[in-house]
């Protein structure tokens, strides 16, 4: 094949390839999703419906972008009302329970949270779009790792700490408020000594291979405890001393 001949098949087919990749891209720009119509959906049908309406926890939910700590893989299910692997043995959890958790803490603006079981950071980044000052601990390293860098740089302001949140956080204790996002057959002891005298904590409390019980507990003035029982759910298990 004489030469010229190859070189005018070459251009033909980098033409060709030039032309397909405008069309991919025309197509992928046909095909963008509006997350934010899937937000206001998500809260029109699985939050306000189901008694989520605290106008703070609402907006929140509605600003944050969840399809952002969401696998790629699997970022078309980011605002299905249902936990989603994110890798470990982990998930985030369920677009309802993110947002109930955070209505049952009764949340203000500048409180002190701390969060154990960073995860994704989905729910730290909740917490900080409501205002309050967020510390969150998450004892496995690859995901800590990978969740200060997407905190950063979707610019939420939450300290990530990386170690067993069994133990908290002593260095910024006390805390307003206490959230713990894995299951544990039992409360932490250094948990509540870290949470202020009229503060909140909230954790699946329960079997933790099975069921839990969202259970909320209030620390009164003169450090006895309140605790009320809201609904079964079913978490992954917290790890590390937890299982001691």
């Amino acid at each position: 094949m004489a030469a010229h001949t190859k070189n005018f098949m070459l251009k033909g087919l980098l033409v060709f390839s030039a032309f397909l990749s405008a069309l991919l891209l025309l197509a992928n720009s046909a095909q963008a999703v509006d997350w934010e119509s899937k937000r206001t959906q998500m809260i029109d049908m699985h939050l306000a419906p189901r008694g989520i309406l605290n106008p703070a926890v609402l907006k929140a939910m509605k600003q944050v972008p969840r399809q952002e700590f969401v696998p790629k893989h699997i970022r078309k299910l980011a605002y299905a009302d249902r936990p989603l692997p994110i890798g470990e043995g982990q998930t985030i959890s369920q677009p309802y329970v993110v947002a109930w958790m955070s209505q049952l803490l009764e949340l203000e603006k500048g409180m002190k949270v701390l969060e154990i079981g960073t995860g994704s950071g989905y729910q730290a980044a909740v917490l900080a779009a409501m205002g309050v000052k967020t510390f969150s601990m998450e004892i496995r390293p690859n995901l800590a790792r990978e969740v200060k860098i997407r905190l950063k740089k979707l610019g939420y302001r939450v300290q990530v700490r990386q170690g067993d949140g069994y133990y908290g956080w002593k260095e910024h204790a006390p805390f307003d408020r206490i959230i713990i996002t894995a299951a544990a057959n039992h409360v932490p002891r250094p948990l509540l000594d870290q949470l202020k005298p009229g503060g909140k904590l909230i954790l699946p409390l329960g079997n933790v291979r099975y069921s839990q019980n969202m259970t909320l507990i209030e620390k009164g003035s003169q450090g006895k405890m309140h605790t009320s029982q809201h609904g079964l759910v079913r978490f992954v298990p917290m790890v590390g001393a937890a299982q001691e």
